[in-house]
């Protein structure tokens, strides 16, 4: 894979602070959440397996699941992680609209405050958050929240309490169920993820 020209990645970043400007941070009011999406994406070479799960809310009944594979056309790039995983992500999605999706990766809490859920959440025009293992270096101040073992971030149309709400409701064992169940459809453990769907 050829590496990406520092002159274009200036030209994308100055794109993603432009883009951060549209983002909308509000409310959600949870009590009228009835869906949830999650989306993950794992690498082998240069294809990517993203799988989306649909849960019920509060309960986390998988209702559907999904798996693709894309071949990926960008290397993995710390803060351009939008740019790589952007289309894995919306062909796993499909016509699927929850009423919020959990992404694995950032959303405000980027150094340009817009990573990949948020990126996705205007693509699509859904409420998301974004959830990560781990925060990022020159994130904003306060753009994320630790809830166990996840860094909860506003992606698009919510608000960060709205947001901590909602991953609290889904948290199994430390980490959103949800988002469990899509890492493990990515990587291949189906198995795990029908033995896991309806645990509390």
């Amino acid at each position: 894979m050829e590496r990406i020209p520092s002159e274009l990645l200036e030209k994308i970043a100055e794109l993603q602070r432009k883009l951060a400007e549209r983002v909308v941070e509000r409310p959600l009011e949870v009590s009228k959440v009835r869906t949830v999406g999650a989306v993950d994406v794992s690498y082998k070479n240069e294809m990517a397996r993203a799988a989306f799960v649909l849960c019920s809310f509060p309960d986390c009944k998988l209702l559907k699941k999904r798996v693709v594979k894309v071949g990926v056309s960008f290397p993995y790039i710390s803060t351009f992680f939008f740019l790589r995983e952007t289309r894995p992500v919306l062909v796993a999605v499909g016509r699927e609209r929850p009423d919020v999706l959990l992404v694995e990766g950032h959303g405000r809490a980027h150094p340009r405050g817009y990573g990949l859920a948020s990126h996705i959440g205007l693509v699509l025009g859904i409420p998301t958050i974004g959830v990560a293992k781990r925060p990022l270096r020159g994130a904003p101040k306060g753009s994320c929240v630790k809830v166990g073992k996840a860094y909860v971030s506003v992606g698009h149309l919510i608000d960060l309490p709205s947001a901590v709400e909602i991953v609290k409701a889904l948290s199994r064992g430390g980490y959103p169920l949800p988002l469990r169940l899509a890492d493990r459809l990515s990587k291949g453990a189906q198995h795990e993820a029908r033995k896991n769907s309806g645990s509390h």
